[in-house]
C-alpha cells in the first residue's frame, strides 16, 4: 500500500506552487480543482476541492482501484469524495467505513487531515509521535502559516502543530 500512497503524495506534491489568479479563489487551475467537487466552480474556498482533485487523479490508477475493490473508474468516481467542505470529508469517510481517527492518534503519510478551522490537507510524512508537527500539502493556503480564503493563494507544503487537527481520514487501514 505504501507504493500507492506514495503515488497519491506525488500527485499532490506536483501541484505545489500552483497559484490563484489576481482575484481571490479564482484561476484556471483552481477551477479545475473545483470541478472535482459537486459544487459549481466559483470564487469560493477550495482546499477540499484540491483534495478531491488529488483523489480523482489518484483513482485513475488501476492498481489503486484494485486495492480499493473498485472495478472501474466509473465506480471509483462515484466512490470518491466530492464534498467541497473540509468537514464534509469526515461524513463521506464514515459512510465509506474508512477510519476517521481523532487528533490524539498519530497521522500517517496519505491521511487526509481535517483541521478545526474548516480546512483540509494531505499528510506527507508519518508522524513520529502524536505531539509531533504535521507535514502536509494543502490547497487554498499560503507560505506564511495562514490558510483561509482571504490569505490563501495557492498549493503549499506546510508544517502545522497537531493541536489544529480535528481528525485524520485513513484510506488504507
Amino acid at each position: 500500500m505504501k507504493e500507492l500512497i506514495d503515488q497519491m503524495l506525488e500527485i499532490a506534491r506536483t501541484e505545489v506552487g500552483t497559484r490563484e489568479a489576481a482575484v481571490n479563489n479564482t484561476g484556471a487551475r483552481i477551477v479545475e480543482y473545483q470541478g472535482a467537487t459537486w459544487l459549481a466552480p466559483g470564487a469560493w474556498p477550495w482546499c477540499a476541492a484540491f483534495t478531491a482533485w488529488v483523489m480523482r487523479e489518484w483513482l485513475e490508477n488501476e492498481a489503486v482501484r484494485e486495492a480499493l475493490h473498485l472495478d472501474s473508474f466509473s465506480l471509483a468516481d462515484k466512490w470518491r469524495c466530492r464534498d467541497a467542505s473540509a468537514f464534509g470529508w469526515e461524513k463521506w469517510a464514515r459512510q465509506r467505513k474508512l477510519q476517521v481517527l481523532d487528533e490524539t492518534q498519530k497521522a500517517r503519510a496519505g491521511d487526509f487531515v481535517v483541521f478545526d478551522f474548516s480546512h483540509i490537507g494531505i499528510v506527507t510524512d508519518d508522524q513520529p509521535a502524536a505531539s509531533s508537527k504535521l507535514a502536509t500539502v494543502e490547497g487554498n493556503t499560503n507560505g506564511k502559516g495562514e490558510r483561509d480564503s482571504v490569505t490563501g493563494d495557492g498549493v503549499w507544503v506546510k508544517e502545522r502543530v497537531p493541536s489544529l487537527a480535528k481528525s485524520y481520514i485513513r484510506i488504507f487501514s
